[in-house]
């Protein structure tokens, strides 16, 4: 993995640890950033020896959207290619094949919360906040924020959300399902990675079909959703990891059976 100049990327044992390094701007993205954070996670994609990735923001930020500064000062086709450019970068993350969880860390908003609603758990500390702020600026999200937003929080609240622009304590998503858990500060990286290590010590082909089948339950087809699931349970059953953990399982019970 190379060296990258708006953030870092660390490993521990199976786990990726991807910080953002811009704490000065809270962690906001500019173009630069935006290419790095899809180059790293495009890497981790394909890395074998990568069970499960952590994401989080240095500071007191975990990333508070675009760089505004940046941003003004685009012409209307450098905007057009920014915007698809993180098209690209949030796909990187939503349809890794590692599970990617977030651990919040401060402010995120704009697309700040786009990144976090395409994690797969979400882990904020208690001073975090989410929100889509861009009505506030006459515009409206870019990277996917409207229809991510009303997929994992249901149309009503997805509205209230983008037409106030408003900033939202985390603990507030806690009931709506985006944000898995509130933890202390000093809590939030060791417990991010503490789920990150159990995840990762699982075979990497079932939590990849796992994580393939409930981003297909999101918005997909019922019947073909559960051929899917039935298709990928047969392949990890008849998979040499598959037959020995349930031959395994089965030894056990006959042992206690068996037993005074």
């Amino acid at each position: 993995m190379r060296a990258y100049q708006t953030l870092t990327v660390e490993t521990a044992g199976r786990v990726a640890i991807v910080t953002f390094r811009r704490a000065d701007q809270l962690n906001a993205m500019n173009r630069l950033m935006q290419g790095e954070i899809t180059e790293a996670f495009e890497a981790l994609s394909a890395e074998e020896g990568v069970g499960a990735i952590v994401v989080t923001g240095e500071g007191r930020g975990f990333m508070a959207g675009a760089d505004i500064k940046e941003y003004a000062a685009q012409t209307g086709p450098e905007f057009d290619t920014f915007q698809a450019a993180g098209t690209r970068m949030y796909a990187a993350i939503e349809n890794n094949r590692r599970p990617v969880i977030a651990a919040v860390n401060g402010f995120a908003l704009g697309g700040g919360m786009e990144l976090v609603l395409c994690c797969d758990i979400v882990i904020a500390n208690q001073f975090a906040k989410l929100g889509l702020p861009e009505i506030k600026l006459g515009l409206i999200p870019g990277g996917g924020g409207t229809q991510r937003t009303v997929a994992k929080l249901g149309r009503n609240r997805a509205n209230l959300l983008l037409m106030t622009g408003a900033i939202v304590p985390a603990s507030e998503f806690v009931h709506a399902g985006l944000v898995n858990e509130i933890v202390d500060v000093d809590r939030l990286m060791p417990r991010a990675l503490e789920l990150a290590g159990m995840i990762a010590a699982e075979p990497a082909a079932a939590i990849e079909g796992l994580k393939a089948l409930t981003a297909h339950a999101m918005s997909g087809d019922l019947a073909d959703g559960l051929a899917m699931e039935r298709d990928i349970l047969g392949d990890l059953y008849r998979g040499e990891i598959g037959q020995q953990r349930v031959k395994e399982f089965a030894d056990r019970s006959a042992v206690k059976k068996a037993g005074p």
